[in-house]
């Protein structure tokens, strides 16, 4: 059986998004009302300054990377897959996400989660000398039943935690890339896959559902019991265009009554705000964002880093745009530095440079009509670049915005560390068409886990291996 591809076909890709992107999406919940109040006139602040014991870039050292195990018939594969990762400290194990659902029935039973052992990574470029993974667990459908309205381009984390209330479970979050807001998004399963006993499903406040379904990790436990209540669990998501906010998001939950119990399905969950920049829905302007923001930007997984030398930071993996333009649109023919908008839609700013400002006008010609074979790519954010990124908060940051003295979107990255030159960017040759090809590939990372006893990070590196992930490692010291 073939390999089913990740994405939907292109003619169809392009029907939805023409169908559910020409005009605006109904409003979205308010923002918290400290972050309302701000007035688009207010400056940016500096980022507060560094609190002293972070992990630096020099503290990270790549050790290499392994391949995953399996084959290619969809939805038992890792191919097309990869969009969710966690760390098994009882099992010095991962758990990974398979071949993505499709919707429409393509694959109905997509995204199912394995467990796989770790080996010894190795540092070639040649994906042949890589180790691979064992199964310890194989495939298993353990959402079965459930996200079955969330099924068009899943945006899925999952974040293992073992804790005395509940024991071992799985917690996981779930989206869509057009994100209903009626439909809950998290909720947890077991461990033993053969028995997922899934439960939820939760909501996280009565936040944007494009802010809390694309990530997860767990916060340490002396940090979460000081400023988040005993919240041991962060969920965030960060959608290309600001829908949800204009950087990362970070949210602290937890699903669990006081007796361990999970708390009845439908139930929105009390939420602490760690990091929340403003929404592209609220204002068109670059405002209340990320320092070097791009409406491409896309930030796929996260970790909380802390060491044995008492060191900690906040970390966030995904695709930066870092081009001197971006745009709404489509990849030009003729070179990544020129622009290629979808002329056709015109109630946003399709353009923009690099420090936000509106293209000049000459750019918003187009270079297409956008018909299926007349455009060089799929219709998305573009941008004349992309890189793969590690950025870092510091966590004395989140813990300001947690306790009320600094705004959400306030804190910044102190540090960006560039992965590129360890990726392979190795996709199957029909896939460019979604993905982009030499500076304007995107989709370059996906999700990452944290072994935080041996301070080893993990990030899958998307369509390395062909159409699998393959899997970095590097230590933080």
């Amino acid at each position: 059986m073939p390999i089913t591809k990740r994405i939907l076909p292109l003619t169809l890709t392009l029907l939805l998004v023409l169908a559910c992107n020409m005009g605006r999406t109904p409003p979205q919940p308010e923002l918290a009302p400290a972050m309302a109040q701000q007035t688009e006139s207010q400056p940016q602040p500096p980022p507060p300054p560094i609190s002293g014991k972070v992990v630096n870039p020099a503290d990270i050292e790549y050790l290499g990377a392994f391949r995953l195990p399996g084959g290619e018939d969809p939805p038992l594969t890792f191919a097309y897959g990869g969009n969710a990762m966690t760390f098994n400290p009882d099992n010095n194990t991962l758990f990974i996400t398979g071949h993505d659902r499709i919707a429409y029935g393509d694959v109905p039973d997509g995204d199912q989660v394995a467990e796989v052992s770790i080996p010894e990574p190795v540092m070639s470029r040649n994906i042949e000398d890589l180790n691979t993974a064992e199964f310890v667990q194989n495939f298993a459908d353990v959402t079965k039943g459930h996200f079955t309205e969330l099924e068009e381009i899943p945006k899925v984390g999952i974040q293992y935690l073992n804790r005395p209330e509940t024991g071992p479970k799985i917690h996981i979050a779930w989206g869509q890339h057009l994100q209903p807001q009626d439909v809950a998004s998290h909720g947890w399963f077991n461990p033993t896959l053969t028995n997922p006993d899934f439960q939820g499903t939760w909501f996280v406040g009565n936040q944007d559902l494009y802010s809390v379904n694309g990530y997860m990790f767990d916060i340490p436990v002396a940090w979460a019991d000081t400023y988040t209540g005993g919240r041991y669990l962060a969920t965030g998501r960060m959608r290309d265009g600001g829908q949800g906010g204009m950087g990362p998001t970070l949210f602290a939950y937890r699903p669990w009554l006081d007796d361990g119990s999970p708390a009845p399905s439908g139930t929105h969950l009390e939420e602490v705000t760690l990091l929340l920049y403003e929404n592209a829905y609220n204002t068109e302007e670059i405002v209340r964002a990320m320092n070097g923001y791009q409406h491409p930007d896309s930030w796929e997984g996260g970790a909380w880093l802390t060491t044995a030398s008492g060191k900690e930071a906040v970390l966030f993996a995904g695709t930066k745009s870092t081009g001197d333009k971006y745009w709404y649109g489509y990849i030009n023919p003729e070179g990544p530095q020129f622009v290629c908008v979808d002329a056709e839609v015109v109630d946003f700013p399709t353009c923009r440079n690099a420090d936000g400002s509106i293209c000049p006008q000459e750019d918003f010609a187009g270079c297409c009509n956008g018909a299926a074979g007349e455009c060089a790519s799929n219709r998305g954010w573009w941008s004349t670049r992309f890189d793969a990124q590690i950025i870092l908060y510091d966590p004395a940051d989140l813990a300001k915005v947690a306790t009320g003295q600094i705004e959400s979107w306030q804190p910044q990255p102190y540090a960006a560390i560039d992965i590129d030159e360890f990726l392979y960017l190795n996709p199957p040759e029909w896939d460019v068409v979604e993905l982009g090809w030499g500076d304007q590939r995107r989709n370059r990372i996906g999700d990452v886990a944290y072994d935080r006893e041996n301070g080893l990070l993990y990030v899958l590196e998307l369509y390395a291996d062909g159409a699998k992930p393959i899997v970095h490692v590097w230590q933080i010291k």
